[in-house]
């Protein structure tokens, strides 16, 4: 080959000659995702690794996207062996079928969130629990408005399941329903999640009056003391998680994986020393190692063929809606037990029945304290905001069982 030859083929040998404006769209959202993560510290643990898998996902000729099941599936309808698959896809398809594909990594990070969740608050203020179910109307609500905009059952369900504001769960009913999704509803999930400082209050500006936002809870608390106090909340706290466990798991079997592995990581911190070297690891290194193939592998899915369609702009508007839903019904719902309760809650109690722990709840009680700086609500709004995040792995189970197939 002569040295004009070679000079010729030289865009042809490199990435240049696949460059196109869909490649070069995609490099700027991965660009926005990193600066996010990194200079806006939102989300940080999720939207750096997501937004270099997306990167990685659209760099020309490096072979880093996720492929189509199709491109995996041998003639029988079985897949290939993940050393073939490696072999002929690469490094990333291989993650991405081994530890996504099977759903494993979600209840993996849920076992880290169990060990990090304390249930003393919900505990403490069960009728405060409640409101953690009330947030998740917001799921079902935008459930029925994606079908009504197009979106099959299995979509639309994915698509709701972001109003629970939990990234694992999202991803994780996401893979079992509608996978070629799964990039998509992984961003918008945790973008929305990090704009719970902006969500919540003006969601609630929106629906609570001034007299509203002054109701004190610990006057409430005086005026109306609790009938009956936990006089042995340790042991609570251990038997809590067995029991809420098996009663949920045979009611919906489809949350186990998710619950289940929630409550496990729950149990090992309850225990104590006993057990705390497993805590730590569930909630240290196990739990960052999958943070870490969880984002690359979802930011590797977003390839400019899958994300860049009219289906994806409806899945960020979808989301923002099932958010802000899932917020309004927690303060209606607390809204409407004050219309029958002496014992007054203030409705920003509500606004934290999400996943989003406990952004949620320092975030209601940043805004309660505007109004009344004596008014720390920030135990009360852990209560919902630890229920909401059983709500939501239940949601997701209910959904999965119906949809599934």
């Amino acid at each position: 080959m002569t040295m004009s030859e070679i000079f010729s083929s030289l865009p042809e040998m490199t990435g240049f000659a696949l460059v196109g404006w869909g490649t070069v769209l995609m490099w700027v959202i991965a660009f926005v995702l990193l600066y996010l993560g990194i200079f806006k510290q939102y989300e940080p643990l999720l939207l750096v690794p997501i937004g270099f898998g997306v990167l990685l996902a659209n760099l020309p000729g490096a072979g880093l996207g996720i492929v189509d099941t199709a491109l995996v599936m041998n003639p029988d309808g079985s897949y290939m062996n993940l050393l073939d698959i490696a072999n002929e896809h690469g490094i990333m398809n291989l993650l991405y079928y081994a530890l996504i594909k099977t759903g494993l990594l979600p209840p993996i990070i849920f076992m880290g969130v169990g060990v990090l969740t304390d249930f003393g608050p919900m505990l403490r203020n069960l009728r405060l629990a409640f409101f953690g179910g009330a947030a998740q109307v917001g799921i079902f609500a935008v459930l029925i408005a994606a079908v009504i905009m197009g979106f099959s059952l299995p979509e639309a369900a994915s698509l709701g399941i972001i109003g629970g504001a939990d990234g694992p769960t999202a991803i994780y009913t996401t893979i079992k329903l509608a996978p070629h999704l799964l990039g998509p509803i992984a961003i918008a999930a945790y973008s929305y999640m990090a704009l719970v400082p902006v969500i919540i209050p003006a969601v609630a500006k929106l629906l609570m009056t001034e007299s509203e936002f002054k109701i004190h809870m610990k006057k409430m608390d005086r005026q109306y003391p609790p009938k009956h106090e936990i006089k042995k909340l340790r042991l609570v706290k251990i038997i809590f998680p067995i029991v809420l466990g098996l009663s949920v798991s045979v009611i919906v079997p489809s949350a186990a994986p998710l619950l289940g592995m929630l409550l496990f990581g729950n149990l090992i911190k309850e225990i104590g020393t006993n057990t705390s070297r497993l805590a730590e690891a569930a909630s240290g290194p196990i739990m960052n190692t999958a943070t870490i193939f969880l984002g690359l592998t979802v930011g590797a899915t977003m390839t400019s063929e899958v994300f860049l369609n009219p289906q994806t702009l409806g899945i960020i508007v979808g989301g923002f809606l099932a958010f802000a839903v899932s917020v309004a019904s927690g303060i209606v719902g607390v809204k409407i037990y004050n219309n029958f309760s002496k014992k007054k809650i203030n409705p920003l109690v509500g606004a934290t029945g999400l996943s989003a722990v406990p952004m949620a709840s320092r975030v209601a009680n940043e805004v309660a304290l505007k109004y009344d700086k004596s008014n720390h609500i920030l135990q009360y709004c852990m209560s919902s905001n630890v229920s909401g995040v059983i709500g939501s792995a239940v949601a997701a189970g209910i959904l999965i069982s119906f949809l599934g197939g």
